[in-house]
């Protein structure tokens, strides 16, 4: 057993949007998402009240009014909450604390990068060039942001990454979709 327990890996990542239908709408036609499942269907009440606030580090008064989980490919899922809150605040950017962007892993950037400025994305940029350790023959990488103005980063690393010597473990990358 290790020192942890068993860890297994990210289930799912959280994120905040102004609309879930938008947001799913988008994630469907940028990144063909498929929903898993609605934790808050439109019949359910909001998740509200001190107990939630307490349990979810919600600000006092803030309602969950949609919840729904999406998946991308075979990688983790993504909670969409929509809440009303009268203290939310604009997306993170790059240079701000906390988690500021993830990353579609894709075969043809392109092609990725098409889809998803056709589904409302800007891209800040071309399709540039990889990372150190991420820059193989044929990898590529642009940020664009959502409608709603969050960063992802469409990525492609057909050729692997390679190790420096102090390595301790190898990135996940994930592999043919079974959705």
């Amino acid at each position: 057993m290790q020192k942890f327990g068993e860890i297994l890996g990210i289930n799912h990542l959280g994120i905040t949007v102004p609309s879930i239908k938008q947001a799913t709408n988008f994630f469907k036609e940028a990144f063909g998402a498929k929903v898993a499942y609605l934790g808050i269907e439109k019949e359910d009440e909001p998740r509200e009240g001190a107990k939630v606030e307490h349990q979810l580090g919600l600000s006092q008064g803030a309602k969950i009014i949609g919840q729904e989980m999406v998946v991308i490919g075979n990688g983790p899922g993504i909670e969409l909450f929509e809440i009303e809150s009268t203290k939310q605040q604009k997306p993170l950017g790059l240079e701000d604390l906390g988690i500021n962007h993830f990353s579609i892993f894709v075969s043809d950037i392109e092609k990725a990068l098409k889809n998803a400025v056709a589904a409302g994305a800007i891209a800040l940029s071309s399709v540039h060039e990889n990372s150190k350790y991420e820059d193989t023959p044929q990898n590529g990488s642009v940020y664009v942001k959502t409608p709603w103005g969050m960063l992802i980063e469409i990525q492609t690393i057909p050729n692997g990454y390679y190790y420096p010597d102090y390595s301790e473990t190898k990135v996940w990358v994930p592999k043919e979709s079974t959705n």
